[in-house]
């Protein structure tokens, strides 16, 4: 059980961010290439749109849909904070700790880049 609300908090920003860390991220990446095949579009007005395929069949396909899914991803990420948080404190407290204040600085610039997008 989560003995505060402050740790519910932690956890959910940690979660947000490992979830976007393994879904969006360009440094996860390498993570995601060999179950995902990336492209990418160029526009007619100049901007460039990333897609990507689902590569192989079986585990690998499984893992390469897992790692498309925002929401799925966001469940397993829940997991295994919520399982380090409860089972390995002592190591899983600054992790936990480390990605809510990189989740919290996230949503923060999210919140500030919408609020300059609308004042142009």
């Amino acid at each position: 059980m989560i003995s505060s609300v402050l740790d519910f908090i932690l956890i959910c920003l940690a979660t947000f961010r490992l979830t976007r860390f393994f879904v969006y991220d360009k440094l996860a990446s390498v993570i995601r290439k060999p179950f995902h095949h990336e492209y990418e579009i160029i526009l007619d007005d100049g901007t460039i749109e990333t897609y990507f395929e689902v590569r192989g069949k079986g585990l690998r396909k499984i893992f390469g849909e897992l790692l498309s899914c925002y929401w799925c991803t966001g469940i397993w990420c829940a997991i295994i904070l919520y399982c380090g948080y409860f089972f390995l404190p002592i190591y899983s407290s600054p992790v936990i700790i480390i990605l809510a204040i990189a989740g919290s600085a996230s949503f923060f610039e999210a919140l500030l880049q919408k609020m300059i997008d609308s004042e142009n």
